[in-house]
């Protein structure tokens, strides 16, 4: 028997009023930190409270977490043509691990129950190493969007057209 302990990686959904949406928007702060003088401008992380996470909630988005003291996290949400992933952050200690690809196939089966044929995010241009992990995942950019008050392209949209044979 070993004496080391395997890491929790259970996925549950967050609801609204629970106590570890603090913990998640920690999580979400810390994995959005090293962005931090990299893009411009700065991340919406920033400005992320436990209100707008319940709001998100409580209008129709989802919440999901790995571990019961979250080491990986993401935010859905419901669009017309596609289910918005936003959000994504694992725990810098935990990269690498499988948990952004558990994420990720989770988000693909949850469009599948919601009847969506396409995961969708964006993500910033300077981000060339996040840009990777989503083409190893499936995603391909779409598009390419600017923040207000800028000339120049800010982000891509990046989309995975899903099949509804996936597992569910």
């Amino acid at each position: 028997m070993s004496d080391v302990t395997e890491p929790d990686t259970t996925l549950w959904r967050v609801a609204a009023d629970d106590p570890a949406l603090h913990d998640v928007l920690v999580l979400v702060r810390a994995a959005f930190q090293d962005m931090d003088g990299r893009i411009d401008p700065p991340s919406s992380a920033h400005h992320l409270t436990v209100d707008n996470i319940q709001a998100h909630c409580r209008k129709g988005g989802e919440v999901w977490a790995i571990g019961q003291a979250p080491v990986g996290c993401m935010f859905l949400t419901p669009k017309p043509t596609a289910l918005h992933l936003g959000k994504l952050a694992v725990r810098e200690d935990r990269r690498g691990h499988g948990l952004c690809r558990a994420l990720v196939d989770h988000a693909e089966r949850r469009a599948i129950v919601l009847g969506l044929p396409a995961l969708e995010l964006e993500t910033r241009v300077e981000l060339t190493e996040i840009h990777r992990v989503f083409s190893r995942l499936g995603f391909t950019v779409v598009n390419m969007g600017t923040h207000t008050g800028y000339t120049e392209p800010t982000e891509y949209q990046l989309r995975k057209v899903i099949s509804s044979s996936a597992d569910s």
